[in-house]
């Protein structure tokens, strides 16, 4: 077997690498015992009810949360596996500007309302240092068709978009620069069913198109089943399953995970 050939068959090592992690409020379990690696280009889906620790789990993953044990490992370009755990309050800001994305379910969540639909794009590139304005504007207004916004509306405001438009801004926002890891909570949440299938095979392009790491949690069986290479099924806390997407979806072996499978179907 040739060098090239052993180099595709050899796994890439882990992009973030978590371990034991576990958040409670007072009584009430957040999450419990979490581990768990995602690869460089892969998808992984988290899926549970209400209550199930999937946004507890993603809060801490991407330092929103400080979690009360346990270890995230993240492959930094600069320094290699470093626990984020562990990094200075600047240096977590700094990665969540320029290697990392985050996605809310609220898009007004991600966005600044009052600044134009091209500076909430330009925004992240100069985050890295790009200062050319023609560039920026240029590279903003490159985004906003990728995400399917008429360039008409550069200089309009997100407030005056609908949530659709403003979901898709919000992702043309964090993906701009890049990132290797993209962490999306709910972000087809709240918007209608044509809406969501719209916005879903954009975010199925460019994920494969970018070669980014996702993690996306969501209540939502399609959005995984499209999305996702993995899955994770979390219920009060714990991580109860996992495997490979369509073989999780497909013979669920964990009744609570059968239960959710089959709810979905009956409805």
């Amino acid at each position: 077997m040739t060098t090239n050939a052993i180099r595709k068959l050899t796994p890439k090592p882990p992009l973030l690498e978590v371990s034991g992690l576990c958040k409670s409020y007072g009584g009430q379990i957040g999450c419990r015992d979490v581990s768990f690696a995602i690869r460089p280009g892969e998808v992984l889906g988290i899926v549970g009810e209400s209550g199930s620790g999937k946004s507890t789990l993603l809060a801490c993953l991407s330092g929103r949360l400080a979690p009360d044990a346990g270890t995230i490992s993240y492959d930094m370009k600069d320094r290699g596996p470093v626990d984020i755990l562990t990094l200075s309050e600047p240096e977590r800001r700094r990665l969540a500007r320029t290697d990392w994305g985050i996605v809310h379910q609220n898009p007004r969540d991600g966005l600044r309302l009052d600044v134009s639909a091209g500076g909430n794009i330009g925004e992240r590139p100069m985050a890295i240092g790009a200062r050319h304005y023609g560039n920026i504007r240029a590279e903003a207004q490159d985004w906003l068709q990728k995400v399917e916004i008429d360039l008409a509306r550069t200089d309009h405001r997100p407030r005056t978009f609908s949530g659709g438009m403003q979901q898709r801004l919000q992702i043309a926002r964090n993906l701009v620069t890049r990132p290797r890891l993209v962490f999306m909570d709910e972000p087809t949440g709240g918007l209608d069913v044509s809406v969501q299938a719209r916005l879903l095979d954009l975010l199925r392009g460019l994920v494969r198109e970018l070669g980014i790491a996702v993690i996306i949690v969501t209540h939502d069986l399609a959005v995984v089943r499209l999305l996702a290479d993995r899955l994770m099924v979390m219920q009060r806390g714990r991580v109860i399953e996992q495997g490979l997407t369509d073989q999780v979806l497909d013979d669920p072996h964990h009744p609570y995970t059968q239960l959710l499978v089959s709810s979905v179907l009956q409805v």
